[in-house]
């Protein structure tokens, strides 16, 4: 049956109804701008009216007469002498012109007295480092002005400095990086030492520019990215770093964040991830995250050095292969994960040869996370056994091509105990939690042009991707649905993007495992799915 089209009076109905209303509003703006003298009269008459009734009320009764008398003498007068009426509407008109005006206080143009000081002593401050005894003609100078080294400033309503332009020198020398940190450094004390700031050098123009960074959003749950295959939500960063932004939904509000966007995949240049940060950081979070997005479209291979059953929840779940916290299943799925990605080079170089298609087995991708592996290793080396690290150098040096994801969690004081192949091949780095401008040199590869601060809440840190620019990041909130001190809407967030458990071979369906109230959940170690089965079956599979 053909569909009809609505009738006209309904397809045109809104246009019409927002051209009205654009229509009367011009209508109404117009009219206000004419009759704005008429509207200031009114006012001034009714503020004249009421300082008449105020003063007849302040009035005692014993005078009210001869003021009534001194009144109506005035009037007389007026009415008799020539042109008396018609001066007495003009004077009266202009003083309820005058009273009606609008009185609002203009702003001031410049910094009040605390400002000024505040100005003055940052001034005095940096002449030491932007002025020296050669200069004629110095633009810092003890006891100089402050002014025309500050052109353009900020404050919010504590009287503290938001938003500073600065002017310095040519002479000085903006392209060492030491220089720069001590002018940095000196800043950041003198404007406050809680709060973040942006420092933008601008080398040609010769100007700073200072600018405090508001908090990121920490009151993001765990949801549904709209992303596509390929790219993962690392965390959110500010709106000023990148050009994209996610739909999110906060309760019953919606609201659009700038995130940091991470893509894998045989079209990456940054395929891996390596995660650093001190004890309670939410290195842990960040790696639930993302294997929480990569299960809408990969496998997951999880080994857990801790122990401490941060991955329970994933533990049988449809797309997670295995979640180990012992050194020999730890063991036994590295080295399944290894041969999984030789045998998917091999068959995607036998497809190239004969000019077909990557064949289907190779194209879902498979990730392997491995949170704290330096705790493996320590009792891999106590026992004698191989290092669980050793086990990545295919999967790090060859994954991309085979579509393998390798993501490495671990802690600041186990930074040396990290293998040679995981240093080299993680191009993508995240720091979260407290860290030295040092420590986050040496993860990044390159300083924020941010100041750390001492106290962050869980999550927080920078991001860099390649050599791309250092973002803050803040890793949206999914903690352990499990553990008795998550809340109760973390913890449904989490559980609605679990996925089914995986149903076993004889067909019967497992029901969903919540522990109970002080049951312990620590040392998990999963059954679901076998690596040396899978790798059994890939065998099979080339064989002739």
């Amino acid at each position: 049956m053909a569909r009809r089209p609505l009738p006209r009076i309904l397809s045109t109905g809104s246009a019409q109804i927002a051209r009205s209303r654009e229509l009367a509003r011009t209508a109404a703006d117009s009219a206000t701008d004419v009759l704005h003298p008429l509207i200031t009269i009114t006012r001034g008459l009714r503020r004249l009216a009421s300082a008449g009734r105020r003063k007849w009320a302040d009035t005692p009764k014993d005078k009210r007469g001869p003021l009534l008398f001194l009144v109506a003498s005035v009037v007389l007068v007026v009415a008799l002498a020539p042109y008396g009426p018609l001066l007495a509407v003009i004077t009266l008109m202009a003083a309820a012109a005058w009273q009606g005006r609008d009185r609002a206080q203009p702003e001031p143009d410049g910094p009040d007295e605390s400002q000024t000081q505040r100005l003055q002593s940052l001034y005095e401050a940096l002449v030491p480092y932007f002025s020296t005894a050669e200069d004629p003609a110095p633009l810092y100078a003890h006891g100089g002005e402050w002014d025309k080294a500050f052109p353009a400033y900020d404050f919010d309503g504590t009287g503290r400095i938001t938003h500073l332009l600065i002017h310095y020198p040519a002479y000085f020398t903006d392209g060492e990086a030491e220089a720069r940190t001590r002018i940095e450094q000196l800043l950041h004390a003198k404007s406050g030492r809680d709060r973040e700031y942006h420092f933008s050098w601008d080398e040609e123009a010769n100007q700073l520019t200072v600018t405090v960074l508001a908090p990121l959003p920490t009151d993001i749950a765990a949801q549904r990215f709209v992303t596509s295959p390929g790219e993962t939500v690392l965390g959110f960063t500010d709106p000023t770093q990148v050009q994209r932004t996610l739909p999110l939904t906060h309760g019953e509000e919606q609201r659009d964040v700038p995130p940091v966007v991470w893509r894998t995949g045989i079209r990456s240049t940054e395929p891996h991830l390596l995660v650093m940060g001190q004890p309670g950081s939410g290195t842990s979070t960040l790696l639930r995250s993302i294997a929480l997005q990569a299960l809408q479209y990969g496998d997951l291979v999880i080994v857990e050095g801790g122990g401490t059953g941060e991955y329970a929840c994933l533990t049988g779940r449809d797309g997670v292969l295995a979640v180990e916290c012992g050194l020999a299943g730890a063991l036994a799925s590295l080295e399944w994960a290894a041969t999984e990605t030789e045998r998917r080079l091999i068959a995607v170089n036998r497809a190239r040869q004969a000019g077909n298609p990557p064949p289907d087995d190779t194209k879902r991708p498979l990730w392997i996370l491995l949170d704290r592996p330096s705790a493996l290793a320590h009792v891999a080396a106590a026992d004698g056994r191989q290092d669980p690290q050793s086990l990545l150098q295919v999967p790090l040096g060859h994954g991309r091509a085979a579509n393998v994801t390798v993501v490495v969690a671990d802690q600041f004081d186990s930074a040396e105990t990290l293998s040679d192949a995981v240093r080299q091949h993680t191009r993508a780095r995240v720091v979260l939690g407290p860290a030295t401008a040092d420590q986050l040199e040496a993860v990044l590869g390159a300083p924020p042009h941010t100041t750390p601060v001492a106290q962050v809440p869980p999550g927080r840190g920078y991001a860099r991707l390649g050599t791309g620019p250092v973002h803050r990041l803040q890793v949206p909130s999914t903690p352990d649905p499990y553990d008795e001190a998550t809340s109760e809407a973390d913890r449904q967030a989490v559980l609605a993007l679990l996925p089914p458990r995986t149903t076993p071979a004889d067909g019967e369906h497992v029901p969903e495992a919540v522990p109970a109230a002080g049951e312990p959940t620590q040392g998990v170690q999963t059954e679901a799915v076998r690596p040396e089965a899978v790798q059994t079956e890939a065998v099979a599979a080339e064989a002739p």
